[in-house]
């Protein structure tokens, strides 16, 4: 089965004419598309339908994009691909800190987009993750009180669970798996997201940020997950 089998995409879109082409191009490449232009009637909408995965604007009337990600990210575990301004770090960083999974920049080409479509797909299966692992058969995680279950896509501190977005686990899992080696930003950005890293894109430290404030590692002099000066990320397996 590939992974656009039976895949339900919703499109917060105000732009009719970009929200109709967008529809027609994704349903050409196999899968089911609703658009919404309201940005209220979204975040009811992605509650109650679940879809697959949301395609995001930020310039909507009656809710803004982020007002509609902040809104759901609690109740919706699929993933939301934001679409920012060309080069807005500002909302491309506010997206991910409010929990999108990805961005992409306006006017999004096509063909990137159906690419960014399918890898968060395939990440947010339930049989697929990171193939960079040295555990590579190992499903459970275990370091003191943080526990990570790849195959249920949860991790639980202290028996409480912790709430994850799709791409802050399989950061996560990226990370841990590969306890006790750095990893380079270069090799989690092609890793996780299937490009190469630009040097300027803070998408990763964003979410090691959120990561971090979630699993109970201090943000100003972490322990479990360390940056490495000019090299990468180490998670620590013994803190």
């Amino acid at each position: 089965m590939s992974v656009n089998d039976k895949q339900t995409i919703l499109i917060v879109e105000d732009d009719e004419r970009l929200a109709l082409l967008t529809q027609e191009y994704l349903q050409k490449n196999g899968f089911n598309v609703d658009i919404e232009s309201d940005g209220r009637k979204a975040i009811s909408r992605i509650v109650a339908e679940q879809p697959s995965i949301v395609i995001l604007d930020l310039m909507l009337p009656g809710a803004d994009g982020f007002t509609v990600c902040r809104s759901v990210r609690s109740e919706y575990k699929g993933p939301i691909l934001m679409l920012t301004a060309r080069s807005d770090d500002v909302d491309q960083i506010l997206g991910l800190e409010i929990g999108a999974d990805d961005y992409v920049s306006k006017p999004a080409k096509p063909r990137v987009l159906l690419a960014r479509i399918q890898s968060l797909l395939r990440r947010s299966s339930q049989d697929a993750g990171p193939s960079l692992s040295s555990v590579k058969k190992e499903q459970n995680l275990t370091f003191g009180p943080l526990k990570i279950d790849n195959s249920r896509r949860e991790a639980w501190l202290l028996d409480e669970e912790v709430e994850l977005t799709s791409a802050e686990f399989d950061l996560l899992w990226l990370l841990s798996s590969n306890a006790g080696r750095i990893l380079s930003r270069e090799e989690i950005f092609g890793e996780l997201r299937g490009i190469e890293y630009d040097g300027q894109d803070r998408s990763v430290d964003v979410r090691v940020s959120r990561i971090r404030s979630k699993i109970g590692d201090d943000p100003i002099h972490p322990r479990r997950i360390k940056t490495i000066r000019s090299k990468g990320y180490l998670f620590v397996k013994e803190v």
